[in-house]
């Protein structure tokens, strides 16, 4: 259950950093949010949850996607909330099927569910650009290369 319990802790985290964390500036005027760091985390450790709890790692999601929904900025909650749903469903999904070993399905779903995840939430929230997608990208899959070096 350690891992359930981190996974919808991460959620939660993830959550409250994107709605309170100051951006931060980077070059060509694009904003980076330092949660972005966690999400990677978050992919991780849902695949850690699977593991545990199989199957019902779904209705930790359906927690997660509430919590995305409630606890972002108002501005931001339906575009948090969608974007979680889809890139945590195929994030599972993948994991569900493979059957590579553990540390590579963790570093394939990431890098199939970490660019949905981003995609689906700065077009939802309309500030879509290439360059601010490569770097949340690029910083969620930290997390994921992280755990999958160790491993």
């Amino acid at each position: 259950m350690k891992n359930s319990v981190l996974y919808l802790s991460a959620i939660v985290l993830a959550n409250l950093g994107f709605t309170y964390l100051p951006m931060i500036a980077l070059p060509f005027g694009e904003m980076f949010a330092p949660m972005s760091l966690v999400v990677g985390f978050v992919f991780v450790l849902r695949d850690f949850a699977q593991k545990e709890i199989g199957h019902k790692v779904l209705g930790l999601m359906t927690i997660g996607i509430v919590a995305s929904y409630f606890l972002a900025d108002p501005f931001v909650a339906v575009a948090s909330a969608v974007a979680f749903a889809i890139s945590e469903l195929c994030d599972w999904a993948y994991y569900s099927v493979s059957e590579k070993p553990m540390k590579d399905r963790i570093l394939i779903s990431s890098a199939i569910s970490t660019p949905v995840d981003s995609a689906a939430f700065m077009l939802i929230a309309g500030f879509f650009s290439w360059y601010g997608f490569a770097i949340m990208v690029i910083s969620k899959m930290i997390g994921a290369y992280v755990v999958w070096r160790k491993l």
